[in-house]
């Protein structure tokens, strides 16, 4: 296994190489076994794929649920290990900068710190605040004995009355704030695309694909100056979408023919010996 240093050291050079890469988003260890044998060089934990696994709905895993299935994911493989820390488990900057230091500790070589508050009618921090989680999160990150790459994640376009310009607000002020990394949620355009990374340059920007309703292909984001995507729950929605249309097969139709397209008994067990 290389070490923690070693994977977050592999981590910042993606970062910092020509060009633009996939860091899939597996939700246990065996999605990650996966994922590392098809040629990925980087994972990403998703909040939503933990959550369905567990049985809850985004957002309700627990800050020691989410750390723990980390751990495992970055125990599968020899690859870096980024975390979807959601909105870090609380408002305060003090949170975010604990929630940094406890990835930190279950193998993640970076992490993601995000201005989503999960209230309903109140779904945003105001900026001021979140600039100050922003800053306590790269605090700590630049406290640990290794480069770790904080993103910093705005959700402003999710929203029904997205405001674009306040989107790049916000990116610009983590930026500023130290992130290493900026991230905003449904960019629709790639004209939004090419704001963003224009907005925040030279620093590098993840862009999330797999939720509908854009096109974007890795050729078009990597010449807009796009350096990570990521693919956030889609993989596990895409897993639970199988099982779903075998469930009506067999209740539907009383017939088996989801079996075809499985991956065979072999071939599972082939691609999971390396943790055996």
């Amino acid at each position: 296994m290389r070490s923690q240093a070693d994977r977050a050291a592999a981590f910042r050079a993606l970062h910092d190489r020509p060009g633009a890469f996939v860091i899939p988003n597996p939700w246990d260890a065996g999605s990650a076994t996966v994922l590392a044998g098809s040629g990925f060089e980087a994972l990403a934990t998703t909040s939503a794929g933990l959550a369905y696994t567990l049985g809850k709905p985004d957002g309700a895993a627990t800050r020691e649920e989410t750390l723990a299935n980390a751990r495992a994911i970055v125990e599968a493989t020899d690859l870096p290990v980024s975390a979807d820390l959601g909105s870090c488990f609380g408002a305060a900057p003090e949170a975010c900068a604990e929630t940094i230091r406890l990835a930190a500790e279950a193998g993640v070589v970076g992490g993601s710190v995000e201005d989503y508050t999960g209230r309903n009618g109140d779904p945003l921090h105001p900026l001021a605040l979140a600039v100050e989680r922003v800053t306590a999160a790269v605090r700590a990150a630049r406290a640990l004995p290794f480069p770790f790459v904080l993103t910093a994640r705005t959700e402003r376009q999710i929203e029904t009355d997205a405001d674009f310009a306040d989107v790049v607000r916000r990116l610009e002020a983590f930026a500023a704030a130290g992130a290493d990394v900026l991230f905003a949620s449904g960019l629709r355009t790639l004209e939004q695309v090419a704001t963003v990374v224009r907005a925040v340059a030279p620093k590098p920007v993840n862009v999330i694909m797999g939720f509908g309703g854009t096109g974007f292909t890795m050729e078009q984001l990597g010449r807009l100056g796009v350096k990570r995507v990521s693919l956030g729950s889609s993989l596990a929605r895409a897993a639970w979408g199988a099982v779903l249309r075998a469930a009506e097969e067999i209740r539907g139709r009383g017939t088996f023919g989801y079996t075809q397209d499985a991956p065979s008994f072999g071939d599972m067990n082939a691609r999971m010996r390396g943790r055996a």
